[in-house]
């Protein structure tokens, strides 16, 4: 570095520039002297001036390595995989019902038929696979930009794509202007078709103008939210069980809702975690996204209320769209088990049928595929009653709890008949009849499908010998699947227990089976009473369902929670379901009486 020249003043060697003037000065602040800063701008360069080009380089730049799993499927072909697999699990759930419920060769050929027609009935259907649409737009002729089946598309933009873009736009507009061109032709050949396009194009030039526009972010607001939104309602798991309860309701098989719970709950039914278990295959699974695999795998049962919904839904749009009416409920021995599981006799059976039948319940699917209810008055409906949308077994288990209610009232004041031929000397006594449900109350707390439920309160310290080996199984079961099935057992591996004696072993309390099999109770018969009793239907009380401080009757709410209980369903929803049917069935007897008093008083 050269030394810097020392000021001829103060001999200091620091200079700077100042910014204003452009003169340099010392660190004192001395001028220095015979210095000038000349800027020379050229404005416009002659003729015979030299220029140099410059030229861009012809090197393309490195593209960013994608880090995303090329396995994995994106897009159209990423939905068109969920159905696969989602196909797959629906006909391994259509096999296990075969062999669980011994159910009919037909059973299968129902289900694949209706799974066609739910899949056509989407409201945003699966595309096709994009090897095969591809093949159906360009025929053998495939072009080299095609995507493979293992690519997924690029967000990025290369630059050799921009020439290729500007490519196709070319193209696209000569095409364009070449339809154009050619429906202009059409027109002027047809004279009147002329005129008819040019006051539609007036008519709707006229409605765009005084149309008041709507902002760019509304509109982009509302597709990100319809975008996002998906229907992922009819797209879910869930729809598979729709499906194989519709089959069954096709082939009037006396099911309900509750034997498809327990049976997805036992794990009988390929339904929880089918990508955990290996319900679905590696060869599967390994190009699904986690989201995917969140959608595939749900961790609960569905709920009675939310699936019916879906089976009314797929049932009426069947109907809709392809004529396809779905039969009625096979409602005799579904009232029969209803009965049953509220303990009672057939003569309940008998006098439920017959309510059932005054108050006109629906036993299909859908309020629509019933026939219309008879308008004998002004006020009357005009196709359907309230609550006609529940499942039918809850109606149908909701009628005999009303039948109770007429028979021994349930509000604490005994119902005595006063004649032989009342239908309640057939019956049981409450006391025995409260005494046996709280029997059965006690053995479905102890049975089988009570210890498998999610909802079980049991406790691992409270189960027996023969429960606890059930309980082990189960959870081999549910939590290891299709593994459990190898050569090696990991129980075994991990914990190798010595075989005990097989006296001991059979001595062991088993779990006790579901109660449904079990002997009626011994019927006892009213005693006739002359006293001033209130009758069997004398003074009905009716308690009201939204009545969230009241407190309902010991008797009625234990028969109500027997209700629910075997129904599926809320305590809640199965109150408000009788609150509603009885004040149905007290219009009715009003109407009853006001025809009688009319007709009375034509003959007087």
């Amino acid at each position: 570095m050269a030394i810097r020249k020392k000021c001829p003043v103060c001999g200091s060697r620091k200079w700077h520039k100042e910014p204003s003037s452009g003169l340099i000065t010392c660190s004192e602040g001395h001028v220095l002297q015979n210095y000038r800063n000349e800027t020379n701008e050229t404005e416009e360069l002659g003729p015979h001036a030299m220029r140099k080009r410059t030229l861009k380089s012809g090197r393309k730049k490195k593209e960013k390595m994608s880090k995303a799993n090329p396995l994995l499927y994106h897009g159209p072909r990423a939905r068109y995989h969920y159905f696969q697999c989602l196909q797959l699990i629906f006909r391994k759930q259509v096999t296990a019902l075969l062999c669980l419920w011994d159910l009919p060769t037909e059973y299968e050929t129902v289900c694949r038929d209706l799974w066609a027609l739910h899949l056509g009935l989407l409201p945003s259907p699966p595309s096709a696979e994009p090897l095969h649409h591809a093949q159906e737009q360009y025929g053998d002729n495939l072009p080299d930009t095609r995507v493979t089946a293992l690519q997924t598309p690029r967000q990025t933009q290369t630059p050799t794509e921009g020439a290729d873009d500007d490519e196709d736009e070319e193209r696209g507009q000569a095409a364009e202007h070449s339809s154009s061109s050619s429906e202009s032709s059409e027109v002027e050949s047809d004279p009147e078709m002329a005129d008819l396009l040019r006051e539609a194009s007036e008519t709707s030039s006229s409605s765009d103008s005084h149309a008041p526009e709507k902002p760019p972010q509304l509109e982009s607001a509302g597709k990100r939210k319809s975008k996002h939104r998906n229907h992922s309602k009819y797209d879910a798991p869930i729809n598979t069980v729709a499906v194989l309860v519709l089959a069954c309701w096709t082939l009037r098989l006396p099911v309900v809702y509750k034997d498809f719970i327990k049976a997805i709950e036992a794990y009988e039914l390929p339904y929880l975690d089918p990508i955990r278990r290996g319900i679905v295959p590696s060869s599967m699974t390994v190009h699904l996204t986690k989201q995917t695999v969140q959608a595939l795998s749900p961790h609960h049962a569905p709920e009675i209320l939310a699936l019916h919904a879906l089976v009314s839904h797929l049932a009426k749009s069947i109907q809709s769209s392809y004529d396809i009416w779905t039969p009625e409920l096979n409602a005799a021995p579904v009232l029969w088990r209803a009965i049953r599981g509220l303990g009672g006799t057939p003569t309940l059976y008998i006098l439920t049928k017959t309510v059932s039948h005054t108050l006109s319940l629906t036993l299909s699917l859908h309020y629509s595929l019933a026939p219309k209810l008879e308008k004998a008055r002004q006020s009357d409906p005009e196709r359907y009653h309230k609550f006609d949308n529940v499942p039918p077994e809850v109606s149908l288990v909701a009628a005999a709890v009303v039948v109770l209610c007429i028979v021994y009232g349930l509000d604490g004041t005994p119902r005595v008949p006063h004649e032989k031929e009342d239908p309640a000397c057939s019956l049981p006594r409450l006391q025995e009849y409260l005494l046996y449900v709280k029997e059965l109350n006690a053995e479905e707390a102890q049975g089988k499908d009570n210890l498998f439920s999610a909802a079980s309160p049991m406790h691992v310290t409270d189960l027996t010998d023969g429960m606890l080996d059930e309980y082990i199984s189960f959870c081999k079961r549910a939590l290891l699947g299709i593994e459990s099935q190898r050569e090696g057992e990991i129980l075994g591996d991990y914990f190798p227990i010595q075989c005990g004696n097989p006296v001991q072993r059979n001595s062991a309390a088993a779990i006790k089976a579901s109660t449904s099999r079990r002997s009626l109770p011994p019927t006892a018969l009213h005693q006739v009473s002359d006293t001033v009793d209130l009758r069997p239907g004398e003074a009905f009380k009716i308690f009201n369902a939204r009545d969230v401080f009241g407190a309902l009757p010991d008797d009625y709410q234990l028969v109500v929670n027997k209700a629910a209980r075997w129904a599926g369903v809320s305590e809640e929803c199965m109150c408000a379901v009788v609150e509603r049917f009885e004040r149905r069935l007290v219009r009715w007897w009003d109407g009853v009486r006001r025809m009688e008093q009319q007709k009375s008083k034509e003959k007087d």
